[in-house]
């Protein structure tokens, strides 16, 4: 069967069996929530600040968007001082069903909620969002076509006056066979999340790149017990791509964001404290014991703000 890649890609990963409906995703990829507690550490942190900046409501929302099998709440609750805890309205959105054991508090559900006050969490959902793959020719770009069962490609029609719109602005194509990941659809994502955020933050993070840097045969890719493989879109692997986080944020924008500040994880984690510093080689004589755990929580540090790795990613935050 040929389809768009937008229309294969949502029936691979959620349809009627459909690979985010059937695997664990911590089968498959690592992820920084999946990598350490400290990372939910630093979303704790950021969920202080902005219970500081509201005021301390009587109650603050967490809202995991694309939460997998729900580590980050889980561990977040576990972090949490009893006074925040008491406080929380945490919900998961994900088309998943519920995992076991999740906390009894924790609302688990398919759609956004209609208000949230407090932080909103996307982590590594915008680039599981399908979207249409456009190409370069002679003519203008048009669709590629893919075959679900082999992942065959051929060329399509023309785009839709949206679309081309949208990769003139946001990806332009300089050559013929050029290929661009038309993000629209992560644009109308993100700006459903704005437009419920009443009051505080939201924060998206993701693989991304600029509009100044786009690769010139896009970032479409897929993922099977922790490697890479072709994406066939036939249900067998995760399918993925690269997200426009520039354009999500200008999306933001127009769906009432009030600030905006894009960065890499690198940066925004060191910001919160984390520096992946070892400790000083005097503690492993005076405390052997606290040299290890000080060592250990280096060493997960780095590996969230690794440049070459999950530091790499973009972070989007973005206040009401």
């Amino acid at each position: 069967m040929w389809l768009t890649w937008r229309a294969a890609t949502e029936r691979a990963l959620y349809g009627e069996e459909g690979f985010y409906l059937r695997e664990r995703p911590s089968r498959h990829f690592r992820t920084s929530v999946g990598a350490s507690a400290v990372f939910a550490e630093a979303i704790l942190t950021l969920l202080a600040e902005v219970d500081d900046d509201l005021g301390s409501p009587e109650w603050l929302d967490l809202v995991d968007i694309g939460s997998g099998e729900g580590v980050l709440v889980r561990r977040v609750l576990d972090l949490a001082e009893p006074a925040l805890r008491d406080r929380l309205r945490v919900t998961c959105v994900d088309l998943s069903p519920r995992p076991p054991g999740l906390p009894d508090e924790v609302e688990w559900r398919r759609c956004l909620p209609s208000s949230i006050t407090g932080l909103a969490v996307a982590n590594e959902w915008l680039d599981n969002i399908p979207l249409d793959v456009a190409e370069q020719t002679s003519g203008g770009p048009r669709l590629v076509m893919v075959n679900t069962r082999t992942g065959e490609e051929r060329l399509g029609g023309p785009l839709r006056p949206a679309d081309r719109e949208w990769l003139e602005r946001w990806w332009p194509l300089p050559h013929v066979g050029t290929r661009a990941e038309i993000g629209r659809p992560r644009d109308d994502a993100w700006a459903s999340v704005l437009v419920r955020l009443a009051r505080g933050r939201a924060i998206a993070v993701d693989y991304a790149h600029p509009v100044d840097n786009r690769p010139l045969c896009g970032t479409l890719t897929g993922y099977r017990d922790g490697a890479v493989v072709a994406p066939v879109p036939d249900g067998t692997c995760d399918i993925t791509a690269h997200v426009a986080l520039d354009a999500c944020a200008e999306a933001g924008r127009r769906a009432g964001a009030i600030s905006t500040t894009l960065s890499t994880q690198r940066d925004m984690l060191r910001a919160l404290g984390l520096t992946g510093a070892r400790p000083p080689v005097e503690l492993a004589r005076t405390d052997p014991r606290g040299y290890v755990r000080a060592l250990s929580r280096a060493s997960e540090e780095g590996e969230l703000i690794d440049p070459a790795g999950l530091g790499g990613f973009g972070w989007l935050s973005q206040s009401r």
